[in-house]
């Protein structure tokens, strides 16, 4: 079992950005990806990076967003660009282990003026 902590959200105004971070407990060369849900909608992918370092994007943050990982310190990132209101809520990372996902307790990000 490995856990997951998010760390780096906040409130920031609309066009800011943020960095997302996720540190994890063991191994980082499981695929990966970032998750959010913004309030009274289901969870929804926003990014993910595979075993080998292979990265995607859903289509509304591909161009702003970029997932990396630094695998020396087991923390996956997500850095955020040209944040929009409808970039808000909860992000939560997780980890493919076996075939099940493993996911942090979330980082709440607000995009607001």
């Amino acid at each position: 079992q490995v856990q997951l902590v998010e760390s780096g959200g906040g409130l920031v105004q609309p066009g800011g950005s943020l960095r997302l971070s996720c540190a994890a407990s063991g191994s980082i060369f499981n695929p990966m990806g970032w998750y959010r849900q913004a309030p009274g909608k289901p969870r929804e992918w926003v990014a993910g990076i595979t075993g080998d370092g292979r990265t995607n994007y859903a289509n509304s943050v591909k161009g702003r967003f970029t997932i990396s990982r630094d695998t020396t310190k087991s923390t996956l990132y997500l850095q955020m660009n040209r944040l929009t209101p409808d970039d808000t809520g909860v992000y939560y990372c997780a980890i493919n282990l076996n075939l099940r996902n493993y996911w942090g307790q979330g980082t709440q990000v607000t995009v607001s003026s």
